[in-house]
């Protein structure tokens, strides 16, 4: 076909584009605190009604089965502006903490119409080889995560308003080019009855439950390691004086993640999704338990740390994605990435609002160990599933 030379990239570009409004709330949250006179509670509560926005989405765009019975890339569409407006409501002069987390929670609902609608498309041209397709397509989404956080530390963002309207444009851009380029793939299916009863057979699949259960462990961490960075180079900055960019370095070891996403892609063509999910897991697991002792290194030891925790803890999620996909029959697929997707992203909720309660209790070098939890279990599971 004619078209899919150019169709991967333009599906990519526009989910690097539409999902850099997921943190751009977080790349502004020193200006948010001025404005709404809030402590540093905001960070979980910022970032937890994103996913909560986003769980509600996939659910009820499951439930009337909306990527079925409609064009995918229309969808996409519609849902890229109006999470692009959701975001605008960000710079409101008279915005207030019911605002803000409205706002964050409309972006992440109509996220859910982004980010599993675009490997819905991939999947409709990329029959074969959709662990490597989705490899790319979830770099694209982790490098849209850093965007915000990149651009709060470049020239171009001089105002943390700016970080807000260039994102929103952005992700406008992304859909429509998404809608005129993309159309329909070759492989898509469409279905007219969704079997609610499905999700409680589908844990009964031992291969489904294995790599579910990895995922959500790969989940826990994921997004509070993500959420709580920035905290981590506030600390480190004020106990050893070094002067990072906290912006600019989140933004680069959340960048580092999408790359690594695509390379486990291809790496998996070689070696097996479980393979790559695994060695990942156990790289950040450990990370997450010595991460104490990266706070008392020197500074460029430090940070090379935190950019090899930032690889290492994405570059399982497409892995996951494409391990569960292979577990079910064709006609599952759809229900069991969505089913996966919504338990996940519910348990990053967990470990948000974990963190955010222990940074107040604990010091912040102990504070990342609790997300180890997440990355033995998933290891924990995919041995069992190896064994037997």
């Amino acid at each position: 076909m004619k078209q899919k030379s150019h169709i991967l990239p333009i599906i990519i570009l526009s989910q690097f584009a539409c999902t850099s409004t997921w943190f751009a709330g977080n790349a502004i949250l020193e200006s948010l605190t001025k404005k709404l006179d809030f402590g540093t509670d905001i960070i979980s509560y910022v970032l937890s009604s994103v996913q909560f926005g986003f769980i509600v989405g996939t659910l009820l765009f499951a439930i009337l089965m909306i990527a079925d019975r409609f064009s995918p890339s229309r969808v996409f569409m519609l849902c890229a502006f109006l999470a692009s407006l959701s975001n605008l409501f960000l710079i409101l002069p008279n915005l207030s903490v019911i605002g803000l987390m409205l706002a964050r929670f409309s972006t992440g609902f109509f996220l859910a119409g982004i980010y599993p609608i675009g490997m819905k498309i991939a999947a409709d041209y990329y029959e074969k080889g959709l662990g490597k397709a989705l490899g790319f397509l979830v770099g694209a989404l982790v490098l849209g995560t850093a965007f915000p956080f990149l651009l709060k530390g470049s020239p171009l963002a001089n105002h943390p308003d700016s970080v807000i309207k260039i994102t929103s444009g952005i992700t406008a851009i992304g859909g429509f080019l998404l809608f005129i380029l993309v159309p329909n793939g070759p492989f898509r299916i469409g279905s007219t009855t969704l079997k609610l009863a499905v999700g409680p057979k589908l844990f009964r699949n031992t291969e489904f439950r294995k790599s579910a259960f990895g995922y959500f462990g790969h989940m826990w961490e994921l997004y509070a390691f993500w959420a709580f960075t920035p905290v981590a180079l506030f600390w480190f900055n004020k106990q050893t004086g070094s002067g990072l960019s906290i912006p600019l370095w989140t933004g680069i070891i959340i960048a580092l993640g999408g790359v690594s996403c695509a390379f486990g892609g291809v790496i998996s063509q070689k070696i097996g999704s479980e393979k790559v999910a695994m060695m990942a897991l156990t790289m950040s697991g450990s990370l997450c338990l010595i991460s104490p002792l990266l706070f008392s290194l020197p500074t460029p030891v430090f940070l090379l740390g935190w950019c090899l925790w930032g690889i290492a803890v994405t570059a399982d999620s497409p892995q996951f994605s494409s391990l569960v996909a292979s577990s079910v029959a064709p006609e599952l697929k759809g229900t069991a990435l969505t089913l996966v997707n919504c338990i996940g992203f519910a348990i990053t909720i967990l470990s948000i609002q974990l963190l955010g309660v222990l940074q107040n209790i604990i010091p912040i070098y102990l504070l990342f160990i609790p997300l180890a939890i997440g990355p033995i279990l998933g290891v924990y599971n995919l041995m069992v599933k190896k064994i037997r």
